[in-house]
């Protein structure tokens, strides 16, 4: 049954162009009877003037879609002012901004760049203005014609809604429900590639009446400011920082004598507990081991305060 009805609706479709195609005939033979009873000067001034009028109609219909875009890098003075300027010049243009990006590229100056979108009559016009906005460092601009896309997209929509609207007229006479349940499955793939176009459509003519323009703006980086070189110290200057070093030095000192306090005064208990106590005990004991002095002999040498003296070992007479 669905075979038969797209059958159905293709013979249709072919009926009704075979009807055109008789009744563009019927219309025909009368002119080239008029044609034949005018004489051959009217028939050529006819085919004539209809081949005049012919060509210029159809071109007269075809418009011109081009793509313009342009991108412009421009050194200002102050790149947040510039900015706001772009942004104006846009609005005041009919435009609109698309996206925007700043950033600080050290602590003297910024970078920034915006997108613009313009209406394509206003295009040359904002491009000459924000090129004057500083100093130009490079500038690049480019037209695409997209005539033939733009027509063969609308072509394709009218061939894709007609295709539609057969389906739902298929549709309505259909009975059995696999019938309908085939059309709308072939209905949904139409309807699918029907918006593709349309959307196709939108961004070409988005793309082709409004321009886009991205800026780049850029501050001229500040010179480095040179130190002046410093002369000879004089005799204040030496003596302020021979002070300085003395009290730096004597700080640190302090600084060590702190850290060492507690190591100090923990020997310095040990050494008094050594001297009182430790020592005197190490004095008895030693005393105590010495041995007794024997008797003393007749002959013994003595001193001079009268004390026996031994002999040295090779001062004792040999017997």
């Amino acid at each position: 049954m669905t075979a038969s009805l797209v059958l159905t609706g293709c013979g249709a479709g072919a009926t009704d162009t075979a009807s055109d195609g008789k009744q563009g005939m019927a219309a025909a033979k009368p002119a080239d009877g008029a044609a034949e009873g005018g004489g051959a000067a009217d028939g050529s001034a006819a085919d004539g003037s209809a081949g005049a009028a012919g060509k210029p109609a159809s071109k007269a219909q075809v418009r011109q879609h081009v793509i313009r875009t342009a991108s412009l890098s421009v050194e200002v003075k102050d790149a947040a002012k510039a900015l706001a300027t772009a942004r104006r010049v846009a609005a005041d243009a009919g435009g609109h901004v698309e996206n925007e990006s700043t950033e600080r590229v050290d602590d003297t100056h910024l970078a920034s760049q915006i997108v613009l979108r313009v209406p394509q009559e206003r295009y040359d016009s904002v491009l000459g203005e924000l090129s004057g906005a500083g100093k130009l460092l490079d500038r690049k601009a480019d037209a695409k014609d997209v005539t033939d896309q733009v027509v063969d997209v609308e072509s394709r929509i009218a061939t894709q809604r007609a295709s539609v609207a057969r389906v739902r007229a298929l549709m309505d006479r259909a009975e059995k429900l696999s019938d309908v349940v085939s059309l709308e499955s072939e209905l949904s793939r139409r309807q699918a590639d029907l918006e593709a176009l349309l959307a196709q459509q939108a961004s070409l003519k988005d793309r082709t009446t409004m321009a886009t323009i991205t800026l780049r703006l850029s501050e001229k980086e500040k010179p480095v400011e040179e130190k002046p070189e410093e002369g000879r110290p004089g005799f204040g200057e030496a003596l302020s920082g021979g002070w300085n070093a003395l009290v730096g030095a004597a700080a640190w000192i302090g600084v060590v004598l702190s850290a060492l306090a507690p190591w100090l005064a923990v020997a310095l208990v040990g050494f008094v507990l050594w001297r009182r106590l430790v020592r005197p005990r190490l004095a008895t004991r030693t005393r105590a081991a010495a041995p007794a002095p024997g008797p003393v002999l007749p002959g013994t040498p003595r001193n001079a305060a009268g004390a026996p003296t031994t002999p040295h070992p090779r001062e004792t007479p040999e017997k």
